[in-house]
């Protein structure tokens, strides 16, 4: 039986993510409003079929898969790049400092979107914030710094939307936001994750020094559904 984390995007849709899922028992997508993700149970012709029937036209599709898999000719490939899979499996907590570390709501997505955009820690929309807890860190009225929770195939929870201003890098914020975030999943029971790419290495140090220990690499693709 495969591991839940060799298919994450799957099986968080089948699990504490399905509030946000749409699609059938071989292919599963987020709703667009919230994020690019699809996920198929086995990746097939079949379940590729499935996917491009469901999905709407003209929008980015995001798979993360084990291995580099065949992607048929009515898709077309974006990009593929290599994505490593980070996995916190102590059961004690880091340090915590709660200083300055607010949860962010509705009416802070637009700061979210804005803080997003300068950092490209990924697709950051409308309705992300449905995947799960978000906390934030502000400097007057300004957010600098954020963190919140993406996929959850249970029983893991993601960590993702880690960014800071760039012209806030080195006060540590985004230690002490995952931190915040990693006590939290821990006290649920459930275990933290996330990806990162393998050339951002400044993030990656980051996670280490916070016990978190690569598990994986996976593949990352984004495609185009073509029609007609």
């Amino acid at each position: 039986m495969q591991h839940v984390l060799n298919n994450p995007i799957w099986n968080a849709l089948c699990t504490g993510s399905a509030h946000l899922a749409v699609g059938n028992e071989q292919a599963r997508y987020v709703q667009k409003e919230a994020g690019a993700f699809a996920g198929l149970r086995e990746y097939s012709a079949s379940a590729f079929a499935d996917l491009h029937d469901l999905t709407p036209a003209g929008t980015a599709t995001v798979l993360f898969t084990a291995g580099e898999v065949a992607i048929p000719d009515n898709w077309k490939i974006l990009v593929q790049k290599d994505l490593l899979q980070l996995v916190y499996e102590h059961l004690t907590p880091p340090a915590l400092d709660r200083t300055g570390v607010v949860p962010l709501q509705q009416p802070h997505i637009s700061a979210m979107i804005a803080l997003t955009a300068q950092t490209n820690p990924g697709p950051f929309l409308q309705r992300t914030i449905e995947f799960g807890e978000y906390h934030g860190i502000f400097e007057g009225n300004e957010l600098v710094a954020m963190a919140g929770e993406r996929l959850q195939p249970t029983p893991y929870t993601e960590l993702s939307a880690v960014c800071t201003h760039p012209a806030h890098l080195g006060k540590g914020y985004a230690a002490r936001l995952l931190q915040h975030q990693m006590h939290r999943i821990l006290a649920a029971g459930r275990v933290p994750f996330l990806h990162v790419l393998p050339e951002n290495t400044r993030a990656r140090a980051v996670y280490e020094r916070l016990g978190f220990q690569t598990r994986r690499q996976l593949q990352i693709y984004v495609l185009e559904k073509l029609v007609g």
